[in-house]
């Protein structure tokens, strides 16, 4: 029986050096891939519909004032 749990830890112990230092069988992305976080374009449009300035708002017409 002992003999058995050494066998079974021996099997874990080699398949965990495998994964560590075993040869790499992903192949490396292709190029960088650029989420939307890191456009720079998108971030401007965001920040210009999150926080758009007093005259670009569509229900703000400057010559409309109803006092």
């Amino acid at each position: 029986m002992i003999y058995l749990l050494a066998l079974v830890g021996l099997v874990t112990l080699a398949v965990l050096l495998w994964k560590a230092f075993g040869p790499d069988t992903q192949a490396p992305p292709a190029g960088r891939v650029v989420g939307p976080d890191d456009d720079p374009e998108f971030l401007w449009r965001m920040n210009r519909r999150n926080h758009p300035r007093s005259g670009d708002t569509p229900d703000s017409n400057p010559g409309d004032h109803s006092d």
